[in-house]
C-alpha cells in the first residue's frame, strides 16, 4: 500500500485506539506529515510518534478509518485476510447453510473492514462503499473477493452512489448474472433486484426476526407493514397464518412482495397486498389482525432528525396498539443508528400508555451474526426490535 503521510494525534488521546476504536477524529489529531489525498492510505501515531495503525484518510469529523491496528505497513494482502476471516465467522455462526444462500460477508467496522459492507446474494458479492478510502480500493476488494470464494463468486456488483453523494454509478466489478436473482433463506425464496431494489437489494438484518415471526404466526392474521419485499409475509404463511396483508407506500415493493409471494406458491385467497400509506391504511382496521409487523425505514438518518422520528415512532406504535386485536402480537422496529435501544425503549412505552392497553415484552431482538457488533465499537449496533404481547 503507498502511504506517504501520517498524522500525530495529541497526549492521551491515542486511548481509544489502543481499545482497538477504529476511528480517528479531526479534534484529536496535533498534526499532520505530508499531504494526504482523500481516500488515501495513511500512518497515525501517538504524540511521541509511535505507529498506533493505518487506515483510511477522509476530510471530516472521522478524518481517519482504522483497519489495522499494528505497527508494520499493510500490503494488498489485508482484504484477503479480512474477508477470508469474516467469512468464516459467517460459517461458524452457521448463518451460511444448504437452506441459506444470501447473507452479509463483511459489515464494516465490525469485521476490520469501516466503511464497506459486501452482502452475498447466491453467489453475487454487492459492494457498498461508505468511505473513499473503500471506493479507491474497490479493485483490490474484488481481486479479494475472488481469492477467498474462488467458485462460489459468479459476480461483484457496485453500488456506493448513494453512500458516496453519487461519485460512482453502479457497474459490475466482475461478472454479471440475470436479474431478478434467485436467493434462498432458511428454505424460503426470495428474487433480488441490487440494481434497482433498495440499499444492497434485500434486507438480510431481518433474517432471524422474519424466522421468530413464523413461529408466532399459525392460525394468526397478519399484518406486514413497510413490507418492501414481502419477507416478513412469507414467513408468516409459510409457519400457516390463516392471512396476510403486505403493505407499502411503494408501488414497486408491491410488485416485488407479489412476485415473492407467488415464487413461494401463495395466492391472492391468503395474501393481498396493498399500494398505500401505512398510517392511512390503519386508520380502519381495528380487530381485524392477531399479528402486526412495524419494520419502517430509518425515520432519523441523522441527529438532527431524532426528535421528530421519535414522534414517528410513537405515532406509529399508537397506532397499531389501538387496532390489533386483543391478545395480539406486535413486532415493532427501529433500525435509525441515532435512536439508541433505551430511546426506542421509552418511546414505545410513551405509544403504550397513550393507547391505554395493557403491554407485555416477550422478546428484545437486534441484528443477526452475520452483522455483528465489535464489542469495541458499539455504534455499530443499528437494530433495536421489540415483540409484545397486547391484551
Amino acid at each position: 500500500m503507498k502511504i506517504s503521510a501520517s498524522i500525530i494525534l495529541k497526549k492521551d488521546r491515542e486511548h481509544s485506539i489502543k481499545r482497538f476504536h477504529p476511528w480517528v477524529f479531526s479534534g484529536a489529531i496535533h498534526t499532520m506529515e505530508g499531504s494526504p489525498v482523500q481516500g488515501e492510505w495513511i500512518e497515525v501515531k501517538d504524540v511521541n510518534k509511535k505507529t498506533l495503525g493505518f487506515g483510511h484518510y477522509q476530510k471530516g469529523t472521522i478524518t481517519v478509518r482504522l483497519l489495522s491496528f499494528k505497527s508494520e505497513r499493510p500490503t494488498q494482502e489485508i482484504y484477503q485476510d479480512k474477508i477470508r476471516q469474516a467469512y468464516q465467522l459467517r460459517l461458524d455462526a452457521r448463518v451460511i447453510s444448504e437452506s441459506t444462500n444470501c447473507y452479509r460477508l463483511t459489515h464494516g467496522e465490525a469485521d476490520g473492514l469501516p466503511g464497506l459492507i459486501i452482502d452475498v446474494y447466491n453467489g453475487v458479492a454487492v459492494i457498498q462503499a461508505h468511505s473513499d478510502g473503500m471506493h479507491t480500493d474497490r479493485h483490490l476488494i474484488t481481486e479479494a473477493l475472488k481469492i477467498v470464494l474462488g467458485s462460489l463468486l459468479q459476480s461483484v456488483y457496485y453500488k456506493s452512489h448513494s453512500s458516496l453523494s453519487g461519485k460512482a454509478e453502479p457497474h459490475y466489478l466482475f461478472g454479471m448474472v440475470a436479474l431478478p436473482h434467485l436467493t434462498t433463506e432458511h428454505g424460503n425464496k426470495f428474487f433480488v433486484d441490487w440494481e434497482e431494489g433498495q440499499k444492497t437489494g434485500f434486507f438480510l438484518d431481518q433474517r432471524e426476526n422474519r424466522k421468530l415471526v413464523g413461529e408466532y404466526s399459525k392460525d394468526r392474521t397478519v399484518l406486514n407493514t413497510f413490507c418492501y419485499t414481502g419477507g416478513f409475509s412469507v414467513y408468516a404463511l409459510q409457519a400457516g397464518a390463516r392471512l396476510a396483508h403486505s403493505v407499502d407506500s411503494s408501488a414497486k415493493a408491491i410488485e416485488l412482495t407479489q412476485k415473492n409471494l407467488e415464487l413461494n406458491g401463495f395466492e391472492n385467497t391468503v395474501h393481498q397486498s396493498f399500494a398505500v400509506d401505512t398510517f392511512e391504511f390503519l386508520k380502519d382496521k381495528k380487530d381485524r389482525y392477531d399479528l402486526i409487523i412495524l419494520d419502517p425505514p430509518a425515520f432519523a438518518k441523522h441527529k438532527d432528525a431524532k426528535h421528530q422520528a421519535m414522534k414517528g415512532y410513537q405515532r406509529l406504535n399508537t397506532e397499531a396498539f389501538r387496532v390489533i386485536k386483543p391478545n395480539g402480537i406486535v413486532f415493532t422496529f427501529s433500525c435509525s443508528q441515532v435512536v439508541d435501544r433505551q430511546l426506542f425503549y421509552d418511546t414505545v412505552v410513551s405509544a403504550a400508555i397513550q393507547s391505554g392497553r395493557e403491554i407485555k415484552v416477550l422478546h428484545h431482538l437486534s441484528q443477526p451474526a452475520d452483522h455483528p457488533v465489535s464489542i469495541y465499537h458499539p455504534e455499530g449496533e443499528y437494530l433495536k426490535g421489540l415483540v409484545l404481547y397486547v391484551h
